[in-house]
């Protein structure tokens, strides 16, 4: 009979720890309970807006073998180098930088990315290629190769315009 009454005096101590350990600290009465904050052990969900990658555009080709780069940073300074190596430098408007980010965060971007390409019939013809962080794609601007990819068309003409 004492092994039985011993045996439940280590499940009631046992019980007692246990029971301690899961006490919570008191809260604080003074601040009021928020919900944007992660719970613990979660992470913070991602922002709404992502952050913007560098742009590199490359256009080579073309009767006189052409061969610029245009860097466009994430704040909107750009620099140009052409083959010889000169170089130009500059800021987008703040138009042609919220155009340029709507362009490059457009999903079309990255599915035009994935599309296979095809050798061009054209001789002499620029050749664009767009990289946008991970994602990268071009084209060969010849009427009869078909269609350019529209969006990555649309950053091409941008960047062009805008950096002269």
């Amino acid at each position: 009979m004492r092994s039985a009454s011993m045996a439940g005096v280590k499940v009631a101590l046992v019980a007692a720890v246990l029971s301690g350990c899961t006490t919570t600290a008191p809260t604080d009465r003074t601040t009021p309970p928020t919900t944007d904050r992660p719970a613990a052990g979660t992470t913070a969900p991602p922002a709404s807006e992502p952050t913007p990658a560098r742009v590199v555009l490359t256009r080579s080709g073309g009767i006189a073998g052409r061969g610029d780069t245009v860097t466009v940073e994430p704040d909107g300074r750009w620099s140009v180098v052409d083959r010889a190596g000169s170089r130009r430098t500059g800021r987008l408007s703040g138009a042609d930088l919220d155009r340029l980010r709507r362009l490059v965060a457009d999903p079309a971007l990255a599915a035009e990315a994935g599309r296979p390409s095809a050798p061009t019939a054209c001789r002499d013809a620029f050749s664009y290629r767009l990289t946008v962080g991970t994602v990268e794609t071009g084209y060969v601007d010849c009427p009869t190769d078909g269609g350019a990819p529209a969006t990555a068309r649309a950053v091409v003409e941008l960047l062009v315009g805008a950096t002269g």
